[in-house]
């Protein structure tokens, strides 16, 4: 095959919308056999609901483990362009033939910083922290977390304006500090369009039964910003109103799951995110006792099977089939009593324990939000893959709910399908 063949037969370029573990996936693949892709990211960098993890399935590996080795490809591949802080405002063509609109927020901090923290340090007003899910605050100068890409501090709009940004800008002696910054519109023309935008916890104070309300109820994904050795109490899982050590501990499933009120599917993951997390508390409290309030356990698979049965071996664990009526709170000692109906036995059951983490269902983040160029979701906000016309697909979270190895894997096959969309047009 000469260059010449090879050149033709890779022509053209794919966009692919969200930078977590399937948009970095799909735009890999797609561009280390020789095609341009322009991929963006709503947030400040790339990695998504990964990086947010302590450990993910099936190995049990820190997000370090891959989200590492995939930074440093997209960093050594001059085929992706990629945008942060990015969203996709307009789409007109049809397959083979897109004009995209992207609009770029501006960052304030350009590429000349080096993350030596002196903007933060300059920095007095302080923000919730959006990646431990406000469980902490930040600085109005701030990294995202510290294996951000890239590795880029980011000055809060909130304080733009103020006496704050403006010493960040004395303090940063690179120059790197920007407050001129504008918003850019960039276009680009692709042949096709991967829908790779992620999901988001479902909201638990929807749910009204549950106790989100209770410092000591949170949720599954505050659980892994926890247990996170970057996180909150820097891996520490402490009850949240005293911090004191965990003697008991419930995990409520389906926390507006498989329930027509909030979200009528499974979320897939939920089952086994509690067992992982279970082991989380067994490393640290190695005498607690755990209790596991479940409608079916979902472990598809042989590996996920097999970690399941390891957890019911436990003498410490408690699985128990029913579904959580209530959620209730001690005032006085701030421990939580779950109840429910075991629906094994009938007998109904009152548990008191120090914490409860409510299982809460994955949402698409595109759920609530009108997407350009004519995208197409179903009831439940997942977007619709038009595999008929070609052109625009969806992968991961965006499509439906998956874990981390599934969603590399259909994002490997829409990759592909973008690909068969440029051979053809």
């Amino acid at each position: 095959m000469t260059e010449e063949q090879r050149a033709e037969e890779t022509k053209g370029s794919i966009l692919v919308v969200g930078g977590g573990i399937s948009g970095l996936t799909a735009t890999l693949e797609a561009a280390e056999v020789g095609y341009e892709v322009f991929l963006v990211e709503k947030n400040p960098s790339l990695g998504g609901r990964v990086a947010q993890l302590k450990h993910y399935f099936p190995k049990l590996c820190p997000p370090t483990c891959g989200l590492e080795i995939n930074f440093r490809r997209i960093k050594d591949n001059p085929g992706i362009t990629f945008y942060t802080m990015a969203e996709v405002e307009n789409i007109t063509g049809s397959p083979g033939n897109y004009d995209v609109t992207i609009k770029v927020t501006p960052r304030y901090v350009n590429e000349k910083c080096t993350c030596c923290d002196d903007c933060a340090k300059a920095c007095i007003t302080k923000i919730p922290n959006e990646f431990n899910f406000d469980m902490s605050t930040t600085k109005g100068a701030y990294l995202p977390h510290e294996m951000a890409f890239p590795m880029r501090y980011v000055i809060s709009p909130k304080i733009i304006g103020t006496e704050d940004a403006n010493k960040c800008v004395e303090a940063c002696k690179y120059g790197a500090v920007d407050l001129n910054m504008q918003p850019e519109t960039i276009t680009v023309k692709v042949g096709a369009i991967i829908w790779a935008t992620g999901w988001k916890p479902y909201d638990a104070s929807k749910i009204d039964n549950l106790g989100f309300e209770y410092p000591n109820v949170i949720t599954n994904m505050m659980m892994e910003r926890l247990a996170a050795p970057n996180g909150p109490t820097n891996g520490r899982i402490g009850r949240p109103s005293d911090n004191k050590d965990i003697s008991s501990i419930a995990f409520v499933q389906c926390a507006g799951s498989r329930d027509e009120n909030h979200l009528p599917y499974c979320s897939y993951i939920c089952c086994m995110a509690s067992l992982k997390q279970a082991t989380y508390v067994r490393e640290q409290f190695p005498d607690a006792k755990i209790y596991v309030f479940y409608i079916d356990v979902r472990a598809p698979g042989q590996r996920y099977e097999k970690f399941y049965k390891t957890i019911k071996e436990d003498e410490n664990c408690f699985l128990i089939k029913g579904k959580v009526a209530e959620v209730q709170e001690d005032p006085s000692t701030r421990n939580i009593t779950v109840v429910a109906e075991n629906a094994v036995t009938g007998e109904k059951v009152q548990q008191t324990v120090d914490v409860a983490v409510l299982a809460t269902g994955m949402v698409p983040n595109t759920a609530d939000t009108k997407l350009p160029g004519g995208v197409k979701c179903d009831p439940d906000g997942f977007v619709i893959s038009d595999l008929a016309a070609g052109g625009i697909f969806a992968t991961g979270c965006a499509a439906k709910p998956l874990d981390v190895t599934s969603s590399n894997q259909h994002a490997t096959g829409m990759a592909l399908k973008a690909i068969q969309t440029l051979v053809k047009s």
